[in-house]
């Protein structure tokens, strides 16, 4: 009689028709999931604005995208822990996003005093309570990577990666680039107003308080009408104690194709780390303002939500990461490019006519571009973790690969910001003898009518050693990562739970 394993990963015909409303339901779970993270992106961006803060604050804020780096640490809790009765993911779904409505309420009833009324910007709080709203949506995150495993049939097992990017995708876009949008005073004013007013056309605070409002809402709708049915095969070990799921994590951790892989997502992120952490916040110190941004964004969210429908549909059944080195290079080559127009930004801004039109076109493509093959490297490797995890721990398995690439990704990110101030060198615009390395220093300039600026940028000089880097990474890990997608599935798993 075959094993679980084998029963599982044997291929079967993909019917999306038979799951259509379980896709629907982990689109709109993964939306919310995806909501924390865009306002966490819009604060970002709120901070770069208003010109008040230094690198070294984003990279202090940059911390509240971590517990989606360390979700391992208490994945196997919740894998382990439920409620019979109330059913293994719905048991910690409901009071997670029953906490977030809440923290998100809380959230908007101080953000006046910390950031939109605030002399400066009180980084340490905002830090905290996005912290703990990221903390929240990455468990959300274990339980529903967990669920879609046994939500939907197993032919269509794959489409669990889509439904995670486009959902998160939609989420980011509503919590982010609307946001930007709905907040803006100038956007508003310029183009829908006949009489300039103060603000947007909704606050900060209200639309807080209204995904506050849409969490209890959908949370509840959730736990009354959606049933909680597996779809793989039953057996006496999907239900183990939390104590034999941490040695389990412990067990998959010391298999040797894990280990290789580890190291791989790890590493990874470093050769795109400058550009991916500072590209947007680089432009915005260029002259582009946050609406700009947000038009930007607005244009291609359409292609973030629908490319990953259009990737799972192209890539090569048991073959995704063929698609992921090749996408390496393409975001190489695109690092550069993207890396030349930041450097040209303060120039072209300020051109009128067919330059500035042609700056214009260039940014949006290369934009467009960046963005895209983020989101083709991102749903690849999701699909690559879908096809070797083993269901019964679906939890704590997903959880494992997803927090190792995360904690690349944030780590690398975290540390470009932090060495962006440390790289970059300023001195007197009067005295250029004398740099100001220090705070004192920029004070000594000021208080003698001088101002600080940069000679030596230190955002060119991190993307140049990251791709170098990248090229290196490239030409070190492309055999390895060709012999690892063409181990068999036993490989992955461990062999008795």
């Amino acid at each position: 009689m075959p094993s679980s394993i084998e029963i599982y990963n044997t291929p079967v015909k993909k019917n999306t028709k038979s799951d259509i409303s379980n896709i629907c339901i982990l689109l709109i779970l993964y939306m919310l999931q995806g909501v924390p993270m865009g306002f966490s992106s819009a604060i970002a961006i709120i901070i770069q604005n208003m010109h008040l803060s230094s690198y070294n604050d984003q990279a202090k804020f940059s911390f509240v995208s971590w517990p989606f780096s360390m979700k391992v640490l208490w994945a196997p809790l919740v894998d382990s822990l439920f409620i019979k009765q109330f059913g293994r993911r719905k048991s910690w779904l409901i009071p997670v996003q029953y906490s977030l409505g809440i923290f998100c309420i809380i959230t908007g009833s101080y953000i006046n005093e910390w950031l939109i009324n605030a002399t400066q910007p009180q980084i340490n709080n905002l830090t905290c309570m996005f912290l703990i709203l990221n903390f929240l949506a990455a468990t959300q995150d274990i339980i529903v990577d967990g669920w879609a495993l046994t939500m939907l049939k197993k032919e269509n097992i794959q489409y669990s990666a889509m439904c995670n990017s486009a959902g998160q995708a939609l989420g980011i876009f509503l919590s982010y680039i609307l946001l930007i949008i709905l907040i803006s005073e100038s956007f508003w004013n310029k183009w829908w107003r006949t009489v300039p007013l103060p603000g947007g056309i909704v606050t900060l605070q209200g639309y807080l308080y209204f995904w506050g409002t849409m969490f209890m809402i959908i949370t509840t709708l959730v736990a009354i009408f959606k049933p909680e049915k597996d779809n793989c095969t039953k057996t006496d070990d999907l239900n183990i104690g939390m104590v034999k799921t941490y040695k389990l994590l412990y067990k998959i951790m010391q298999l040797s194709n894990i280990k290789k892989l580890v190291i791989i997502l790890l590493t990874i992120g470093m050769s795109f780390s400058s550009v991916d952490a500072t590209f947007t916040l680089k432009l915005i110190d260029g002259g582009v303002s946050k609406d700009e941004i947000a038009a930007i964004e607005f244009i291609i969210i359409g292609l973030n939500i629908c490319l990953p429908f259009i990737v799972i549909k192209c890539i090569s059944q048991g073959k995704p990461m063929n698609i992921v080195l090749k996408t390496m290079i393409c975001r190489l080559i695109t690092g550069i490019i993207v890396t030349i127009i930041t450097y040209v930004t303060p120039y072209f801004i300020v051109q009128t006519g067919g330059l500035f039109i042609i700056y214009k076109v260039i940014m949006v493509m290369m934009y467009i571009l960046h963005q895209s093959m983020i989101i083709v490297m991102v749903i690849t490797i999701l699909e690559f973790f879908a096809s070797i995890c083993d269901a019964r721990i679906g939890g704590t398995n997903m959880t494992l690969l997803a927090t190792v690439i995360n904690l690349g990704a944030t780590g690398s990110k975290t540390g470009a910001l932090w060495l962006l101030d440390f790289l970059t060198f300023k001195q007197c615009s009067i005295n250029p003898n004398k740099l100001c390395l220090y705070k004192n220093d920029t004070n000594v300039c000021n208080s003698t009518d001088e101002t600080c600026h940069v000679f030596i940028d230190g955002f060119y000089i991190e993307t140049f050693l990251c791709t170098i880097y990248g090229i290196i990474w490239y030409c070190a890990f492309k055999k390895s990562i060709i012999t690892l997608q063409s181990k068999p599935i036993e490989e992955w798993h461990v062999a008795k739970l």
